[in-house]
């Protein structure tokens, strides 16, 4: 079961700019690595400060697309909407943008689970 502070339609962001450490080495723009790992944080920070203190949330699943390359400079926001729970299950619909277009999207999974503490 979810904690009680999580519902639907919750949302959360994060942002990285785009530098030699996040790009594709061959190619020079941003990897698909680092945007799903940016698309789970924004996932993330939707449901860290809703959690009770036992709890963290784990990645279990990405289903993304990457649609479109971006540059060495550009500023990369990442946006995450809960759109489903399943007892400790958490869907959330997962967007990236540069400052001209969406260079991807997809969903993400998260569970909450219990750490023992």
């Amino acid at each position: 079961m979810a904690s009680p502070g999580i519902s639907l339609g919750m949302k959360g962001q994060q942002e990285t700019l785009v530098c030699e450490h996040n790009v594709a080495p061959h190619v020079k723009k941003f990897s698909t690595p680092a945007m799903i790992q940016l698309m789970e944080q924004a996932a993330s920070a939707v449901v860290n400060g809703n959690l009770e203190e036992s709890e963290v949330s784990v990645g279990i699943e990405v289903n993304i697309r990457h649609l479109a390359a971006s540059d060495i400079g550009a500023t990369i926001v990442a946006h995450a909407e809960l759109i489903e729970i399943d007892r400790n299950r958490l869907t959330f619909q997962v967007e990236a943008y540069d400052a001209d277009r969406k260079i991807g999207d997809g969903t993400h999974k998260r569970a909450i689970i219990k750490t023992g503490g």
